[in-house]
């Protein structure tokens, strides 16, 4: 860490734009970022002032051969607890295989998603199931129909037919849930169970695109219609014309962008950025937020009007934890498909191992399950994993067995005072207030969860917050 309390990153990458695009992402966090373009310069950092305070380092795995493995090998020799993170083209699974085996402490997929690498270097630089709280979800295969799709929970198998009645219709789906849950899964099914399934659908992360390239991305550019655009630009909507996209984060996409993405819905016509005239497009949009929308549009950050033009068909996918009795089904259904993946094979899962499994929280979801799965396969040298293959994951289990502060049945918590010191009881609206607050932190922010938990509706919930002058962040 410096002096002045940042954090410090070395980029490990010789491309001026991810160096910009990293250091940008990070400053947001206190972060500050030194760059090192070849293996020689890194490890000669590692000796000066710089090198001695870093934190952590991110790795881009810009070889074709996949030798970043020596290089690893080289820094972690160096400096043995240094978080070590690479970044890895979408589908390089054998680089990231090679690259953990070296000694990485995880890795990231591009294009790189600003949340999901802040979230791996707190996880990192944290310690807090270090390896196991992964923040990307690589892509394992071939996108699954709805046949195929694991589990065997109510509530997941009543979201999954509602997508399955949508699928056939021309209607945006809006699908809702936690980051990890699965939407894009969803997304794949419903675009293959569609009449537009003979063209790829095409995905589009709206939380990884620079605010301001947004509609370009979008809607397209004509050349020389602002500073940089020195080549005419075809928008995603265009290569998904007859087809389906997907807008993943669509709570993300910033206010002007949002505008021009009601016209299309509206009038099926894009107006690329400097075209004089719009464009026809046959596009069926699904759109993905792991926000609630309503609590968007209330503070004023989403369009109304667009929230109800994609919220057609609502299709809400429930967290992992609330649906554990498939995470044996669902365990072994991802290690199937790991095991296709170049440098690894078939493995199994013991019994003891998937009842560990089966009392995390998982607030990283099944994107969570399938990292720590595909870390453990990784590493595992036997034929099957074991509960020793998840030791992070055991070492909480083991904590909060331990831990005497769990609240047992019903006799409440000590966090909620009842009386004043006068022996009076206190006025509702305090203990509701304390309560909502206890909630929150219990629930670690997760609004849905908090509502569920406390038997309301998450739009009371979010009107109670403003009447008690709750703030979400601080409580």
């Amino acid at each position: 860490m410096t002096r002045n309390g940042q954090r410090l990153l070395m980029l490990i990458d010789d491309e001026p734009a991810q160096r910009r695009l990293v250091a940008a992402i990070t400053a947001r966090r206190g972060w500050r970022t030194i760059f090192a373009g070849d293996p020689e310069t890194a490890i000669a950092t590692l000796g000066t002032p710089d090198g001695m305070a870093l934190d952590a380092i991110l790795l881009d795995d810009w070889s074709s051969d996949c030798d970043a493995g020596m290089l690893i090998e080289q820094l972690r020799a160096r400096r043995p607890q240094l978080p070590i993170l690479t970044l890895t083209a979408n589908g390089s699974v054998a680089c990231a295989v090679s690259a953990m085996r070296a000694g990485a402490t995880d890795y990231l997929v591009k294009p790189l998603a600003p949340e999901r690498l802040l979230t791996a270097l707190e996880v990192a630089v944290g310690g807090k199931t270090a390896g196991e709280l992964r923040p990307l979800s690589e892509k394992l295969s071939h996108p699954l129909g709805f046949d195929e799709i694991v589990g065997s929970a109510p509530q997941f198998r009543a979201a999954l037919a509602i997508a399955a009645k949508a699928a056939r219709a021309r209607v945006p789906v809006l699908i809702e849930g936690e980051s990890g849950v699965g939407k894009e899964v969803v997304a794949e099914a419903i675009h293959a169970a569609s009449p537009r399934n003979k063209k790829e659908m095409i995905s589009v992360n709206c939380g990884a695109i620079p605010s301001n390239l947004v509609e370009s991305e979008l809607f397209g550019h004509e050349k020389g219609s602002f500073t940089g655009a020195f080549e005419r630009k075809i928008g995603r909507f265009v290569d998904a014309d007859g087809g389906t996209i997907f807008l993943d984060e669509v709570c993300e996409m910033p206010l002007e962008a949002q505008v021009k993405l009601l016209r299309v819905l509206q009038s099926g016509e894009i107006q690329p950025i400097g075209a004089r005239h719009g464009r026809e497009v046959d596009v069926r949009v699904i759109a993905a937020t792991n926000k609630l929308l309503t609590a968007e549009v209330e503070a004023g950050r989403f369009r109304e009007d667009l929230y109800y033009r994609l919220n057609v068909v609502q299709v809400a996918i429930p967290p992992l934890r609330d649906r554990t009795g498939d995470i044996p089904a669902l365990a072994r259904h991802l290690l199937g498909r790991i095991a296709e993946q170049p440098g690894l094979r078939p493995l199994g899962i013991t019994d003891e191992a998937l009842q560990l499994l089966g009392t995390y929280e998982w607030p990283g979801n099944v994107r969570q399950l399938q990292n720590a799965l595909f870390r453990a396969a990784v590493l595992c040298e036997g034929d099957a994993l074991t509960r020793s293959d998840f030791p992070q994951i055991a070492q909480q289990a083991e904590g909060r067995s331990a831990s005497p502060s769990a609240p047992a049945g019903n006799m409440g918590h000590a966090g909620v005072t009842l009386f004043r010191p006068d022996g009076n009881l206190r006025p509702l609206h305090e203990i509701e207030a304390d309560v909502i607050r206890l909630a929150i932190g219990h629930y670690r922010g997760r609004m849905t969860e908090v509502a569920r938990r406390l038997g309301i509706g998450r739009s009371t919930l979010y009107r109670k917050l403003g009447e008690l002058g709750i703030d979400q962040n601080a409580a």
